[in-house]
């Protein structure tokens, strides 16, 4: 499983337009021999190729997985400052080259582990047990996340010093909602779920001269949006034989381009969860129930509206089948995972799934939701009120 060489990325994309690429940080999209950053699109790489990465040891489990380009590197250092450390170090030696320059800097922070800067005996302690369910707290949550942003303040300053900031975009953002210890108000739902929370990150981007300081956009964005976006900006666009389902945001970012409506459709195997997003509506399926919800108006996904507009819940449910019978087929060699309530005590009753799992087979409901008002009288034990 992984990211095949031949698909066109965004990379390989600045690479053709003469771009030099870099990749620092995490890259799980598949293992050597078949796929690796260096076969898509990127001239160096400096990182992991794994989902995760202890912050100390640099092994995933028992096995080392810290490389520069091809070859294997023993280092000593906190992972977020080593990242952020190489990414100085190419801003700075990259002043005065006449390539323009693509850097994908991606921080490990703050993925468990759980091992703040200071941590390093933490790290002995828990050894191959790497998400354990003891360890982390909330501190060293927090020190993890300051860590991160020290060295993102310190990719800006090589920026500005070596005179590279006025033309470069710099684009901060996540790859999942939060997991474990993050804050997702006013969202529920984490990593792993297609509840607002599992889904809802930030995006900053910063392009002086171009996009107006302190601007907040309400378009609809998606992370796949940033290939046509950042292709648009350097001059080329997305390859023709390859085409994107992305949307180029820079008219809504640069020339104040009116809002535009989208669909958005997602499939995540553990929990059978699917969903839809049109305008301020969600369809969600999970664990075999299902929702309608505003989630512009209720982004907490309370107030379930399947009864209240039907021909809602219908249509997008409808246009959901048919968006996924365009799609390959949910695949059993793929992995995902859920989070459960023996591990976490908000997730009560949440039984652990089969990580191969795929689709249950089963249709939307179409049912009417029950209703769960309070009991009627007498309904209670005697001598209830």
């Amino acid at each position: 499983m992984g990211l095949p060489a031949e698909q066109p990325t965004l990379p390989s994309i600045l690479k053709q337009a003469g771009y030099e690429t870099w990749l620092i940080g995490k890259w799980h999209l598949g293992e050597l021999p078949n796929f690796g950053p260096l076969k898509s699109g990127y001239d160096h790489f400096y990182g992991f190729r794994g989902g995760t990465l202890d912050y100390f040891s640099h092994k995933f489990g028992a096995e080392a997985d810290f490389w520069e380009d091809a070859g294997p590197i023993e280092q000593h250092g906190y992972l977020t400052d080593l990242l952020g450390q190489r990414a100085v170090q190419v801003v700075q030696a990259h002043a005065g080259n006449p390539a323009p320059l693509f850097m994908s800097l991606h921080f490990n922070a703050p993925h468990w582990p759980w091992e703040g800067p200071g941590d390093e005996a933490e790290s002995k302690r828990t050894g191959s047990n790497m998400a354990g369910p003891e360890g982390g707290t909330l501190r060293t949550y927090n020190l993890m996340v300051e860590a991160m942003d020290r060295q993102i303040d310190l990719v800006l300053e090589a920026l500005a010093e070596s005179g590279q900031a006025e033309d470069t975009i710099v684009v901060f953002t996540s790859d999942n909602g939060g997991e474990r210890f993050s804050n997702t108000w006013p969202f529920t739902g984490k990593k792993s779920e297609l509840l607002e929370g599992g889904l809802r990150i930030p995006a900053t981007i910063r392009w002086p001269g171009h996009i107006p300081g302190g601007l907040v956009s309400i378009q609809t964005m998606m992370l796949m949006d940033w290939l046509p976006t950042l292709t648009a900006a350097a001059g080329t666009g997305p390859d023709a034989g390859s085409p994107t389902d992305g949307m180029n945001l820079l008219p809504a970012l640069t020339q104040d381009a009116p809002i535009r409506s989208r669909k958005l459709f997602w499939r995540y195997k553990a929990n059978a969860q699917r969903a839809m997003r049109d305008g301020d509506y969600k369809v969600l399926k999970i664990a075999g129930n299902a929702f309608l919800f505003n989630v512009v108006d209720d982004p907490l996904e309370r107030a379930n509206l399947r009864n209240r507009f039907p021909e809602i819940y219908q249509r997008m449910t409808a246009e959901w089948t048919a968006w996924n019978m365009t799609m390959l087929p949910e695949s059993p060699d793929s992995m995902t995972y859920n989070n459960t309530g023996a591990e976490w005590a908000d997730h009560i009753n949440t039984a652990k799934v089969d990580p191969k799992a795929v689709d249950d087979g089963l249709s939307w409901p179409t049912q009417p939701v029950p209703s769960f008002g309070p009991p009627g009288p007498g309904a209670g034990p005697p001598g209830d009120p």
